[in-house]
């Protein structure tokens, strides 16, 4: 029996700056998706990379006095690093926006828009945060200032570029949303996109002066533009699949069913301005949009000038990779802003790890090892609530039920007392159960899980999985 592709892409971040928790939290999330799918037998590509073009990037390298390619190979480095770092699937794809493949990729999608008579050139001026890279209207803007980047000034940009007829597809958008009821996951950013829509577009610039502003894509035909960069970035969502060749953008984005992980700044560009490009390149459209709330310290967003960004490599050097997934995965709101500090890190350590399921795996695999004659024989179970969790995205419920057996197994040893009773099949019946949980465990610690699941086969534990902090 053929098996069912499954398409799952985090963004691209841009690589103007170091890693930060925030996106370490996305790629997790995707990752624990891409293996749960795996598990439940589909044939899964899962997508994350840079994005290293636009003027952030530029200026950024002219400020370090460095050659831009130099600067966007040193942090695309930096990001590679966070596949082992965090765990993630190794089979993982990585796509640059600098890569030869997608700069084809993006401009043969240009020329695609183009011959649908969506692009054309026009003199503006607007108001433009460099830190969105996008134009902001003015309920986007407060005091002067874009509300997602206050530090930073607008700019008021007037030159002649050329534009996409985002315009057109208001009522092709409303289309798609009204077809597809779950699009956008959770609901109130949906309905957030489609107030946005209702309200009606405007068309968009898609191009840069190269005069002013060199590193990007060349527009085809009109060297003398470069892509915007949210219209070369957005592509790699299908050149990282080879398009325009079919082969895998067959199987996994026409034929399967493209998930794409977003933050909440993202909610416009993914789930409106991409889905209108692919409407006028003649494309399928992506299957379901997974948006994130932002995270916080201390109850204040993250940012340099406050000194309050927290490292993901800082978090896995205090705690370790499965600590920093499991505080991701279960003690941060699936889809509103949450909150992180080294001491709710520290508590969730100890109370949900150290005290939890480790714990609970030495305390049986202690009684397995004195009271059995040999291994106790698994057999992998899947739970259908679990997965109804998985199937919506929703990480937190998921966790939550596997830790609500922990906790009944943790229960049911308190009241049996099997260390005074010494009856070989409560025993047995304990390991059983703790080799369910393990399974459970698998897309989201799968450290955690494969040595659950090795000591049971081996009849004991070697070592304690997460000592106290």
């Amino acid at each position: 029996m053929e098996k069912k592709s499954f398409y799952i892409t985090t963004t691209l971040p841009y690589v103007n700056s170091d890693p930060h928790i925030g996106f370490a939290m996305e790629i997790i999330r995707a990752d624990t998706i891409a293996r749960w799918k795996k598990l439940s037998g589909f044939e899964v590509f899962f997508n994350t990379g840079t994005d290293e073009h636009g003027q952030k990037i530029w200026q950024k390298a002219l400020e370090a006095e460095k050659d831009v390619q130099a600067y966007v190979d040193e942090y695309a480095e930096k990001f590679k690093d966070l596949i082992p770092l965090l765990g993630i699937s190794p089979d993982i794809h990585f796509i640059r926006t600098t890569d030869e493949k997608h700069v084809r990729a993006a401009q043969e999608f240009w020329k695609r828009v183009d011959a649908k008579g969506d692009i054309y050139k026009k003199e503006y001026s607007i108001k433009y945060c460099v830190g969105c890279e996008l134009e902001k209207t003015d309920s986007e803007v407060e005091n002067g200032h874009c509300i997602l980047h206050p530090h930073l000034e607008l700019e008021i940009r007037e030159e002649e570029n050329y534009f996409f007829r985002f315009s057109k597809y208001q009522k092709l958008l409303l289309d798609l949303y009204a077809a597809n009821p779950e699009f956008v996951i959770p609901d109130f950013r949906f309905n957030e996109i489609k107030a946005f829509v209702e309200r009606g577009l405007e068309d968009f610039s898609i191009s840069r002066l190269a005069s002013k502003m060199p590193w990007g894509v060349l527009v085809p035909g009109d060297e003398a533009h470069v892509m915007y960069v949210w219209f070369d970035a957005l592509v790699s969502y299908i050149s990282t699949l080879d398009w325009p060749d079919a082969g895998r953008f067959e199987m996994f984005w026409k034929e399967g069913t493209p998930v794409q992980y977003a933050g909440k700044d993202n909610l416009r560009q993914q789930s409106a301005m991409w889905q209108a490009m692919l409407m006028s390149a003649g494309l399928p459209q992506s299957n379901t949009i997974v948006i994130n709330g932002f995270i916080n310290s201390g109850g204040q967003k993250m940012s340099k000038s406050l000194g309050n960004v927290i490292s993901p490599t800082e978090a896995v050097e205090k705690y370790g990779v499965e600590a920093l997934r499991y505080f991701v995965l279960r003690e941060l709101s699936t889809f509103e802003d949450s909150d992180f500090t080294w001491e709710r890190m520290n508590e969730a350590y100890n109370s949900g790890l150290a005290n939890g399921v480790g714990n609970l795996t030495s305390r049986i695999m202690k009684l397995a090892e004195t009271y059995l004659e040999g291994p106790v024989q698994i057999k992998p179970e899947t739970d259908p609530e679990l997965g109804a969790c998985m199937e919506k995205f929703e990480h937190q419920k998921a966790m939550n039920r596997i830790w609500a057996k922990i906790a009944d197994l943790d229960v049911f040893i308190q009241t049996e007392k099997p260390w005074e009773t010494k009856d070989i099949q409560t025993i047995t019946s304990l390991v059983e159960r703790l080799g369910r949980i393990a399974h459970d465990l698998a897309p989201f610690l799968p450290d955690t899980s494969e040595k659950i699941i090795r000591a049971i086969e081996a009849g004991k534990l070697e070592a304690g999985l997460f000592p106290r902090k």
